[in-house]
């Protein structure tokens, strides 16, 4: 699988479904009816930091927040 790219200028643009990133209006894969969107579109423009699971903490380090402070 190839990569995709991490922050895309038009991402409503392309179906990221598979490597073939048709556009938007003409599916060749036959992924189905609905464009696949890009993550960025669903969880915004941190999705990479979401997907890993390290939240950012208030004073900029990145990382898991301590539970007890």
């Amino acid at each position: 699988m190839s990569k995709i790219p991490l922050h895309p200028k038009h991402p409503e643009r392309v179906c990221w479904g598979c490597d073939k990133y048709c556009s938007a209006d003409h599916l060749d894969c036959g992924n189905g009816t609905v464009r696949t969107q890009h993550p960025i579109e669903i969880f915004g423009d941190d999705w990479l930091e979401f997907e890993r699971g390290c939240p950012t903490l208030p004073e900029g380090r990145v990382g898991v927040p301590d539970p007890l402070s």
